[in-house]
């Protein structure tokens, strides 16, 4: 039986049992985040691979933080789809990057890996409003670049001395854009979000679902009998 399948489209295989089954393109996620990866997952789209970038995330001079996110997404999705192409394995894939900046003004916050940071960006952050900018690429089959950038804002309460203390104990802030994870224990400070709830967590799914579907991935396909 001949199983080559072209870019964007699915093939049958038949099991043993005599079932036919559809196959579907192959998903590569260019992140070792775990809240892409259940973000994926939660809209029925399980990534076969993942193959995070090793990049310098540091902004050059002058750089805007849509700009900064734009570039770090295609970057991320350039940088996995040369691994990609040289596996033949992962041949007519479909490849999803994205990255996150959260800005207060144009100042860009850090991705915090210690304490201090957190606490600086807690405090900046504290009864203020601010804006999360999140890039997501595509790279298609044919290794073309799709991309879309959306922006959400948010404002946080006021943070008293104790909701510092306590959610820097908690470790949440450890690696996150501004130093929180709205998905856990900060989405206690939030008072107002406009836009997309996803793009904060890491990844626009309405935004990723369109790219997807636009060149042909069967986003629909892992919906069948409660597969979700």
């Amino acid at each position: 039986m001949n199983t080559e399948t072209r870019p964007g489209e699915t093939h049958t295989q038949e099991s043993q049992s005599g079932e036919t089954r559809s196959v579907r393109p192959k998903l590569i996620l260019a992140s070792a985040s775990p809240r892409r990866f259940a973000l994926l997952q939660q809209i029925g789209l399980e990534p076969d691979a993942l193959l995070p970038a090793d990049l310098d995330e540091t902004p050059e001079k002058g750089e805007l933080p849509r700009k900064l996110a734009s570039r770090l997404a295609n970057e991320k999705a350039t940088a996995a789809a040369a691994i990609v192409t040289a596996r033949p394995e992962f041949a007519g894939a479909y490849l999803i990057a994205a990255d996150t900046v959260v800005s207060v003004g144009r100042r860009i916050l850090p991705k915090c890996e210690v304490a201090e940071e957190a606490e600086q960006c807690l405090e900046l952050l504290s009864g203020r409003a601010h804006r999360v900018h999140t890039g997501v690429t595509l790279v298609t089959p044919k290794g073309a670049l799709r991309h879309r950038l959306v922006e959400s804002r948010l404002r946080f309460k006021r943070l008293s001395h104790r909701d510092i203390k306590a959610y820097l104990e908690s470790g949440e802030w450890r690696g996150k854009a501004g130093g929180y994870a709205v998905q856990g224990l900060a989405g206690s400070f939030v008072l107002t979000l406009s836009g997309s709830y996803s793009a904060v967590v890491g990844l626009p799914l309405y935004e990723t679902t369109v790219l997807l579907a636009g060149e042909g991935f069967p986003v629909h396909a892992g919906w069948k009998n409660g597969n979700v």
